[in-house]
Formats: structure tokens, C-alpha cells, sequence
């Protein structure tokens, strides 16, 4: 199957958390980067960053996420380049219309394929990333006490095709990630069939947990934060869990330096193509985070005494298969926390 070792590679959403710490993996090793932003306040600070590489990072103004949904409008970024690494999706987790969440995520994915189908003589791969509430809902019972990449989340899109703007917030951000990923995977298999398996690349799917570790990206103070980050944030410093839901729920997450360095496996390990993958590093109670963080700061909340042998998940993740086929190691808890207390300090918000 097509990968690549060397080249150019456009990354999606180039500004965004984990798409900088994804640009800054391919650039030490070699890769020519392309990322793709929405203003040229943005292109600004992402040059800025980078600027030591100098004309190894070309960034390209795309407009908002209305534009980006039009068809056409990737087709210069997407010219020339070698692979995909499609990071940048909409991210609102609390919307009132499952529309405004949907239709840019599902339009914005299947149209970055169209453009890598124009460009089929270059591109070899493309790595989309997707998310674990694509698998199994956070409003019911999961189908299975342990999830891997053959379960779809059925119960949000049913919701939301059900009940429209009526349906369960929590469920619409969950159906915008399983149609955008049905839409690429059924564009994909159909397009290849065309073509008698001979779309020139393939398609691969990473599906994260929790994505937590220090920020590159540009954020004036912890009010800025949104998704995953702003959860930590609030949970270790803020301490605003308590009970079980401190001591006692489990999540999994994976650190978001690990996480670019499965982006960069996906273009890299052949065995990769045509896979979804899971990739999380490690499950956790809150309190484990908290007990990791305080040596490093005496203003995080103590929290409570918790129990490891109590500890309830209310959805497990078997990575077994993105664990062999990319042949990564995950950073430890104790060192995602150190990190992202001393990136605090740095900024000034501890």
C-alpha cells in the first residue's frame, strides 16, 4: 500500500493544538510541510514559530469553515503534495443545531478528497483524524464493555437524524465526527472502484481519546482554551472534579506529542493503509492527574484519596491494533502532566 518517507505534506488546520505539534514532528524529520489556515493573523504567528525552518513550511490562506466546506477551494493547497494529514474539523461540543456542525464536517472532508482525487498523481495517502465519540456514544450505554475500531456510533446519529435541532446537544458534535468518517470511507471505496483500485492513494483513519500536553498554539490565557485542554485545565488547576467523578470515572487519553508522532507513523508504515486506528495512550481518573501535577506546583488542588481497584470506565478502547501496526511507545502519565504544569508556568498561568 502507498506511504511515504520523504516529501511534502499538507496538514489541515496548521495552527490548531495539535496540528503545530504535528508539523513540528515532520519538520525534524525531514518532511516539507503545507498548512492550511483560515486567516493571515494565523499564518503570522505559525510562521513566526517556525521560522528557524525557514522555506521548509509554506502556509496557504484558505478562509473560514464556510469556505473550506466549497468544492474546489483545497485544490491549490492539495497540488504538489505527497500526503494528506486532515486535522482540522469543527469543533463546537455544545452546539444547538446538529447542522452547524455536520454539514462543514461531512462537506469539508469529502471535499478535501475531491481535491487529493485531482491530485491523484501525487498524493499517496491521506490521514484523517477522527475521535473516539465516532465509536460509541456519550449518552448511553457503550455496546460493548470493550470498543475497537469495527463499532460505529449509531445512537447519535439516529438521535440527530430523529429529532433534528431537538436532539441531545451532547450527540451532535458525536454525529457530525461518524458521518464526516462514513462520508470519507464511502468516497474513498467508490472512487477506488472507478478507477479498478487504482485511486493512487489510500485512506487512513486515526480515532484519539482525550488529547492533553503542553500548547503551541496561540492562546493569551486559560479562558482561551476550548475542547479537551480547557477540561484539563480546569480539572488540575481549577479542581472543579469532585467525588466520583475525580476519584472514580475513568477516561483514556493519549498526549498530544504522541499523538503527532502517529500522524507522522500513519504517512510512514505501509500496513497503515485503508485502516481506521485507535490511538490512546493511557486511561486515568482525574486524581491521578492531580497527585502527578503537584509536585510541580503547590496551587493544585490535593483532590482526594481514590482507589485504583474501584476505578469505573464507562467505555473502554482496545488500541491493540494502531500499537502494532505503527509501533509506538506513549509517553507516561507523570510526564504529560510535569510538562503541561511547567507550560503553564511559563505562560503565567500558575
Amino acid at each position: 500500500m502507498p506511504a511515504i518517507t520523504s516529501g511534502r505534506v499538507l496538514v489541515t488546520g496548521a495552527n490548531g493544538f495539535a496540528a503545530l505539534w504535528t508539523i513540528t514532528d515532520l519538520l525534524q524529520r525531514g518532511f516539507l510541510v503545507r498548512g492550511t489556515v483560515r486567516s493571515e493573523s494565523k499564518a503570522t504567528y505559525v510562521r513566526d514559530l517556525f521560522k528557524t525552518h525557514g522555506n521548509k513550511l509554506e502556509l496557504v490562506v484558505v478562509g473560514d469553515t464556510g469556505k473550506v466546506a466549497l468544492e474546489g477551494v483545497l485544490d491549490d493547497a492539495v497540488e504538489g503534495v505527497d500526503a494528506i494529514l486532515h486535522i482540522a474539523s469543527p469543533t463546537n461540543l455544545s452546539p444547538t443545531d446538529p447542522d452547524t456542525v455536520i454539514i462543514p464536517a461531512v462537506e469539508g472532508t469529502v471535499n478535501l478528497l475531491k481535491s487529493a482525487l485531482k491530485h491523484n498523481n501525487t498524493v499517496k495517502r491521506v490521514v484523517i483524524t477522527s475521535s473516539v465519540v465516532a465509536l460509541a456514544p456519550l449518552t448511553a450505554p457503550p455496546p460493548a464493555p470493550v470498543i475497537d475500531e469495527t463499532y460505529w456510533n449509531e445512537h447519535s446519529v439516529k438521535e440527530v437524524r430523529e429529532k433534528g435541532k431537538g436532539a441531545n446537544t451532547k450527540d451532535m458534535y458525536p454525529a457530525s465526527k461518524v458521518l464526516a468518517e462514513r462520508a470519507a470511507w464511502e468516497f474513498y471505496e467508490r472512487e477506488k472502484n472507478k478507477l479498478g483500485g487504482k485511486l493512487g492513494w489510500d485512506l487512513v483513519v486515526l480515532i484519539p481519546p482525550f488529547i492533553f500536553g503542553p500548547s503551541l498554539h496561540d492562546v493569551k490565557s486559560p479562558e482561551q482554551l476550548n475542547g479537551p485542554i480547557q477540561y484539563f485545565y480546569l480539572s488540575v488547576v481549577k479542581g472543579v472534579q469532585t467525588g466520583d467523578a475525580l476519584t472514580k470515572t475513568g477516561y483514556e487519553y493519549i498526549d498530544v506529542r504522541d499523538f503527532a508522532r502517529t500522524q507522522v507513523l500513519s504517512l510512514t508504515k505501509p500496513e497503515a493503509g485503508g485502516e481506521r486506528l485507535i490511538v490512546s495512550g493511557h486511561s486515568f481518573v482525574w486524581q491521578q492527574f492531580l497527585d502527578a501535577a503537584r509536585p510541580y506546583s503547590d496551587k493544585i488542588p490535593v483532590g482526594e484519596p481514590y482507589d485504583p481497584s474501584k476505578v469505573e470506565f464507562p467505555v473502554k478502547y482496545n488500541s491493540e491494533k494502531s500499537r502494532r501496526i505503527l509501533g509506538i511507545e506513549y509517553r507516561s502519565l507523570e510526564e504529560t502532566a510535569k510538562d503541561t504544569i511547567e507550560d503553564y508556568k511559563t505562560k503565567g498561568w500558575l
